[in-house]
């Protein structure tokens, strides 16, 4: 039976077998469906705010962004987008349901249905040793018929040195074009790497 389904965004003629050298080239070439392809790296100190702008939403449907951070106190990580290459975020029309779990004490939600950003996590790390890890995976920014929606996990100690898990998942609900990305905190700084990722289909 034929198949009838979409075609890999493949450019090289094969019988449907490659070699791994096969694969490392076409990776190589960004011709391999679910390739990722480094569109920014960023190192940062003693910084609030994370602000990726030039993220070519014209050419990936998904970005994934990867975070490493310390930071001053234990404050929360908020998340805002922009229609207008990060001259103004919107500060309206967000949807947000994330959930903690912690090593000391009972986890527990937040969410809203009407709110002005995005929680996304406490920020973590209160030490050289403790630094957060979270990544961030967005749909839809590039597409203006489209809501564009977020899902992200972290992991890092709190301010007790208990270890934090959070997984949430947000909402945009005004479909536009996005083209710019905002983390930022209810207060003290961050010093660490982050990395944003484009996905080829």
């Amino acid at each position: 039976m034929a198949y009838l389904g979409t075609q890999p965004n493949d450019v090289k003629k094969n019988t449907g077998l490659y070699t791994p050298s096969e694969i490392l080239q076409l990776t190589k070439d960004g011709s391999w469906g679910g390739s990722l392809e480094l569109i920014k790296e960023n190192s940062f100190s003693s910084v609030g705010d994370l602000l990726f702008t030039d993220i070519k939403e014209n050419i990936y449907d998904v970005h994934i962004l990867r975070i490493t951070q310390d930071c001053t106190g234990d404050p929360i990580n908020y998340l805002r987008l922009s229609n207008d290459g990060g001259s103004s975020y919107e500060d309206s029309n967000y949807r947000y349901a994330s959930y903690i779990s912690d090593s000391a004490s009972a986890g527990g939600e937040n969410r809203s249905n009407a709110s002005t950003q995005i929680l996304f996590n406490y920020g973590g790390g209160i030490g050289a040793n403790e630094l957060q890890n979270f990544e961030a995976t967005f749909y839809n920014l590039g597409d203006a018929s489209k809501y564009s929606f977020v899902t992200g996990q972290s992991v890092n100690l709190g301010s007790t040195a208990s270890v934090l898990s959070w997984s949430t998942n947000g909402c945009y609900t005004v479909a536009e074009t996005i083209n710019a990305i905002k983390f930022y905190m209810s207060g003290g700084t961050r010093t660490g790497t982050a990395k944003l990722y484009g996905l080829k289909q």
